[in-house]
């Protein structure tokens, strides 16, 4: 793994960022957590690479609030492109 972020999915629209700062602390250092509410995902920044592994290894497919967890590597942002609606 080459980053420390993880894209966690499939969350229940109930789970907070304490929750998962818990759930993911039994595997190291969680630096930031972030929940895109209303979306059912997320992103937990791990101290390092081998932390992140390590959760990742451990709990991707694990039951979690009644949900089956989908863990994977952050991706980085990308950019936008912009759409021309303009009609010729």
């Amino acid at each position: 793994m080459q980053g420390s972020k993880l894209f966690v999915g499939n969350l229940s629209f109930s789970v907070n960022a304490q929750q998962l700062t818990e759930l993911f602390a039994q595997y190291g250092e969680v630096k930031q957590v972030n929940i895109v509410e209303g979306k059912g995902f997320g992103f937990v920044e791990m101290a390092n690479p081998e932390e992140a592994q390590k959760a990742k290894d451990a709990l991707t497919g694990t039951e979690f609030q009644g949900r089956g967890l989908r863990i994977d590597e952050a991706r980085p942002p990308q950019k936008r492109q912009r759409r021309d609606f303009r009609r010729f």
